[in-house]
């Protein structure tokens, strides 16, 4: 499996996507429904209704390209929030690889004032 660019904002998209729908009917979900710019240096996900695919789309600087992942038996565990969720890509990869992102915790950062 190849790695994004750690530097990507990624877009996930909450609900279910018919996945007959290509790249134009995409850029036009990404424009009028999430409000943000199908062409900005992003990745944009969507999922189906069984959430056994995932489409990515993203704007390569002269044209897009897709990319389609599908599972042969289980599914995509998709994030709890609004409609647009903001991942980052090691969030992504985890989404991709099958983790489920609400029970994974990392530890808080601390910030403190002086050492003693």
């Amino acid at each position: 499996m190849f790695r994004f660019d750690e530097g990507l904002k990624v877009y996930l998209y909450r609900d279910p996507v018919d996945f007959r729908v290509g790249i134009n009917g995409m850029s036009i979900l990404i424009e009028q429904t999430m409000r943000l710019n199908p062409l900005a240096t992003a990745l944009f996900v969507f999922g189906n209704r069984r959430r056994d695919r995932i489409k990515i789309l993203g704007w390569g600087g002269n044209g897009f390209w897709l990319f389609l992942k599908r599972l042969e038996a289980e599914h995509f565990i998709w994030p709890n929030g609004s409609d647009t969720v903001t991942l980052s890509v090691e969030q992504l990869h985890w989404l991709l690889d099958g983790i489920d992102l609400a029970v994974i915790q990392k530890h808080p950062r601390r910030y403190y004032e002086r050492i003693s």
